[in-house]
C-alpha cells in the first residue's frame, strides 16, 4: 500500500489495471481509517464506561453511607445559604460566628454534612492556632500508611464493635472496616502518646460516613488536638475524671432532686456518662441525633457533651425518678434513654444550641483540683501527725473485731448445720409417712376386695345380717381392728 502511489506514476494513469489497483488500494486504506476511527471510539466509550461505573458505586457508597434518619428537616432556603457559606470556605474567608450559629440551629442537609463540617473547622482554626508545642507531628497520612502500628490487635478486635449494624461497617473487612482500619492505624503512629483507646473507633466511623479517609484524618486531627478532646484518652483518664466530677456538679446545681436520688442509688456518672463522653454520644444513640450532636460539636467543642448530657438527664427526669433501685435506673440510663423518638432528639438539640454552661464548666474544674489538693495536703499530714501507738490501737480493734465477726459466722455455721440436718430429718419422717400411706392403701384395697367375694358367697338371708356390719366397715376403715374380733 506505501508503493503504490510511487507505482502508479511511473505506468501512468491510462493503464486501466493500474487504474483498478489504485481503486482498490484507496478502498483499503478507507477502510483501514474507519477501523482504526472506530477501535479510537470504542477505547473512549470504555474509558468513559468505567468513569461512569466509578460514578455509580461512589454514589451507591455514599448511599450506604448516609442510611441513617435525619433530625430535623433541612430547608431549601438553608442549603442555598450553606452553599453560599461553603465558598468562602474554598477562598478561606472569614464568616460572621453569630451567621454560623444560626445556619447550623436551623439544619444541616446530611449530603453536606462532611463539607460543612470542614468548613466550621477552617473557620474555628482562622480564629484560634494552636501553640507550635501543642500541634500534631507533620506527617502525611499516605506515609503513616505504609508505617506499622503497636496497636494493631486492639484495632481489629474493636472494628466489629463499631457500629456494628450499619450497612458499612457491618461486612468483615469490607470497604468500612478497611477504612476505619486505615484511619485508626494512622491516628495511633500519629498521636504515640494516645495511641489507640476504646472510643476513637466510634468517633472516626461517624467521620468516615461522611467524607473521604484523608479528610476524616484531617477532621479526627482537628478534634483531638484543636478541641482538645484527645485530653480524655490519654493514659491517666485525668481528664474524664474531671469532667465526671463537672457533670455531677451541673446535675447538684441545675437539677438537685434527681442529683439527690442518683446519689442514693450510689450511681455516679461514670456509670452511664463515660461512653457518651469517650464516643461522643455514638455508641448508644441514633446516628442522625449523633450527627447533629458532632455539628454543634465543630462550632462549640468539648462543652457540647455536657450540654447533651445535662438535657438527656433533665428532659427524662420524672421518668428516671420512677426507677426505685440501683439495677432498674442504670437499665433506663443504658438501654430506655437512647431510644428517643425525632420529636425528643429535637428538643434536646434545641436547649443544646439555647444552653451556655461554659463559665460553670471552667468553675468545677478548679474546683475539682482545689479539692484534690486539699485531699492530698491531708492525707499528708495524717501521715505524719499520726503516731505508731494510735495506729497500734487502731490495729487491735480491727483485730478483735474480727474474731467477733469469726465467732458470729461460726455460730452462723453451727446454725445452719443444725437447721439443715432438721431439715434432713423432717423429709425422712415425710418419706416414711408416704410409704405408710401407700401401704394402708392396698391394704385398704385388699381388704375391699375380700369384702366383695363374702358378699357374693353368703345367702341372702344372713347377707342382710352383716349388711349394718358391712356398712360400717365400709364407712369407717379405722375400725376393721375393732370388727375383726366380733364373731
Amino acid at each position: 500500500m506505501e508503493e503504490e502511489p510511487l507505482v502508479i506514476f511511473v505506468s501512468g494513469e491510462d493503464d486501466p489495471e493500474k487504474a483498478e489497483e489504485r481503486k482498490k488500494s484507496e478502498e483499503l486504506r478507507s477502510l483501514w481509517k474507519k477501523a482504526i476511527h472506530q477501535q479510537i471510539l470504542l477505547l473512549r466509550m470504555e474509558k468513559e464506561n468505567q468513569k461512569l461505573e466509578a460514578s455509580r458505586d461512589e454514589l451507591q457508597s455514599r448511599k450506604v453511607k448516609l442510611d441513617y434518619e435525619e433530625v430535623g428537616v433541612c430547608q431549601k432556603e438553608v442549603l442555598i445559604t450553606w452553599d453560599k457559606k461553603l465558598l468562602n470556605c474554598r477562598a478561606k474567608i472569614r464568616c460572621d460566628m453569630e451567621d454560623i450559629h444560626v445556619s447550623l440551629k436551623e439544619g444541616v442537609p446530611k449530603s453536606r454534612r462532611g463539607e460543612i463540617w470542614q468548613f466550621l473547622a477552617l473557620q474555628y482554626r482562622l480564629r484560634h492556632r494552636l501553640p507550635n508545642k501543642q500541634q500534631p507531628p507533620d506527617i502525611s497520612y499516605k506515609e503513616l500508611l505504609k508505617q506499622l502500628t503497636a496497636q494493631q490487635h486492639a484495632i481489629l478486635v474493636d472494628l466489629g464493635r463499631t457500629f456494628p449494624t450499619h450497612p458499612y461497617f457491618s461486612a468483615q473487612l469490607g470497604a468500612g472496616q478497611l477504612s476505619l482500619f486505615n484511619l485508626l492505624k494512622a491516628y495511633s503512629l500519629l498521636d504515640q502518646e494516645v495511641g489507640y483507646c476504646q472510643g476513637i473507633s466510634f468517633v472516626a466511623g461517624v467521620l468516615l460516613l461522611h467524607m473521604s479517609e484523608e479528610q476524616a484524618f484531617e477532621m479526627l486531627k482537628f478534634l483531638m488536638y484543636d478541641q482538645g478532646f484527645r485530653k480524655q484518652y490519654r493514659p491517666d483518664m485525668m481528664s474524664l475524671q474531671i469532667q465526671m466530677y463537672q457533670l455531677s456538679r451541673l446535675l447538684h446545681d441545675y437539677h438537685r432532686d434527681l442529683y439527690n436520688h442518683l446519689e442514693e442509688n450510689e450511681i455516679s456518672p461514670s456509670l452511664y456518662a463515660a461512653p457518651w463522653f469517650l464516643t461522643l454520644f455514638a455508641s448508644q444513640f441514633p446516628l442522625g441525633f449523633v450527627a447533629r450532636v458532632f455539628d454543634i460539636i465543630f462550632l462549640q467543642g468539648t462543652e457540647v457533651i455536657f450540654k447533651v448530657a445535662l438535657s438527656l438527664l433533665s428532659s427524662q427526669e420524672a421518668l428516671i425518678m420512677e426507677c426505685e433501685n440501683f439495677e432498674s435506673i442504670v437499665e433506663f440510663l443504658k438501654t430506655t434513654l437512647p431510644d428517643m423518638n425525632t420529636s425528643e432528639m429535637e428538643k434536646i438539640i434545641t436547649q443544646v444550641f439555647e444552653m451556655d454552661i461554659s463559665k460553670q464548666l471552667h468553675a468545677y474544674e478548679v474546683e475539682y483540683h482545689v479539692l484534690q489538693d486539699e485531699l492530698q495536703e491531708s492525707s499528708y499530714a495524717c501521715e505524719e501527725s499520726e503516731p505508731v501507738e494510735k495506729l497500734e490501737r487502731a490495729n487491735s480493734q480491727l483485730k478483735r473485731q474480727n474474731m467477733e465477726l469469726l465467732e458470729k459466722l461460726q455460730i452462723a455455721h453451727a446454725k445452719i448445720q443444725s437447721l439443715e440436718s432438721s431439715l434432713e430429718n423432717l423429709l425422712t419422717r415425710e418419706t416414711k409417712m408416704k410409704s405408710l400411706i401407700r401401704t394402708l392403701e392396698q391394704e385398704k384395697m385388699a381388704y375391699q376386695k375380700t369384702v366383695d367375694q363374702i358378699r357374693k358367697l353368703l345367702p341372702a338371708d344372713v347377707l342382710a345380717n352383716c349388711e349394718p356390719l358391712l356398712r360400717d366397715l365400709n364407712c369407717n376403715p379405722n375400725n376393721k381392728a375393732k370388727t375383726g374380733n366380733k364373731p
